[in-house]
């Protein structure tokens, strides 16, 4: 081979891998942007069939709209026993109220798993991580046997009180792992200066745990948001309804269903969880991202 021709050879390496190195990134972006679209689509498409008549919704599985219906949102809001208003108040008060127990009583357990010595703690925290693994269908009729003989079937009660006895193990854990990641010599210069245990997690641990609660907040919005079992067994009120109740009330398997009002209703639903991702979106990604670095 001769010197001009090893030239030549070497040049057009070069330019192909120039011009790949150019065409890469516009590739990555169009099969990343394919991607997305695939996995958003039902959600487009249900927002377009909440403006589209019922006899046209499931003919149709493009997403332009040709006659468009603006009063399936009207006609959803006023359509089931109750307005709209009153579920999304409901759903509202189940949620502050999970919120608030996850707050309070798995913050404490965390810190108590952390930083406290007591007898048995590796054997409790293994029974505790254990539970994360133990489905919710095992223990909903003995649960539900013992809120029947409280008298709080058709209250909040048995989707809130729970939730303050730290009973969801995933977010225990969770703060767990990020209290560990907090220097102990905090705790110990809070010690010298005369703070107790109590002052330590109240002063110390609780301000640092910021964004540890802040993905607690944002998991238990959206689970709690769109429970439909656990609120089904406990709430058979109408009066009583969760928005997802509510939205299974529009399919109604003896008659027709409105389907156009159910997805129009569907759309409301997703305002308060798609506002929550967004907004908390920053303290999410810190709070997972930071869990367990030591």
């Amino acid at each position: 081979m001769t010197t001009e021709t090893l030239r030549t050879t070497v040049t057009a390496r070069r330019s192909g891998v120039v011009t790949w190195a150019r065409i890469r990134p516009l590739v990555t972006h169009v099969v990343l942007a394919a991607s997305a679209l695939v996995m958003l689509y039902p959600v487009i498409w249900m927002v377009v069939s909440s403006l589209r008549p019922g006899n046209e919704i499931f003919r149709d599985p493009g997403i332009l709209v040709k006659d468009l219906r603006i009063e399936n949102y009207r006609v959803g809001w006023n359509a089931l026993t109750e307005p709209f208003t009153r579920y999304l108040l409901n759903s509202a008060l189940v949620v502050l109220g999970s919120i608030l127990g996850n707050l309070v009583s798995c913050s404490m357990a965390a810190y108590a798993f952390a930083r406290l010595e007591f007898t048995a703690k590796k054997l409790w925290f293994g029974i505790m991580l254990l539970s994360i693994m133990l489905p919710i269908h095992v223990v909903i009729v003995p649960q539900y046997i013992l809120f029947s003989k409280l008298g709080w079937i058709n209250t909040v009660l048995p989707l809130i009180v729970p939730k303050l006895l730290a009973t969801d193990a995933f977010f225990v854990f969770l703060m767990v792992q990020f209290i560990r990641g907090i220097p102990r010599e905090l705790d110990e210069a809070a010690r010298i200066d005369g703070c107790g245990k109590a002052s330590i997690f109240g002063r110390i641990i609780l301000p640092l745990m910021v964004p540890a609660l802040a993905t607690t907040t944002i998991f238990t919005f959206i689970w709690t948001w769109n429970d439909f079992f656990s609120q089904l067994i406990y709430l058979t009120d109408p009066h009583m309804y969760t928005v997802p109740i509510a939205l299974r009330s529009f399919v109604d398997s003896t008659s027709s269903s409105s389907w156009g009002s159910m997805f129009a209703m569907s759309v409301v639903s997703l305002v308060p969880v798609f506002l929550a991702f967004l907004l908390g979106q920053r303290f999410l990604i810190k709070g997972i991202a930071t869990t367990g670095i030591k």
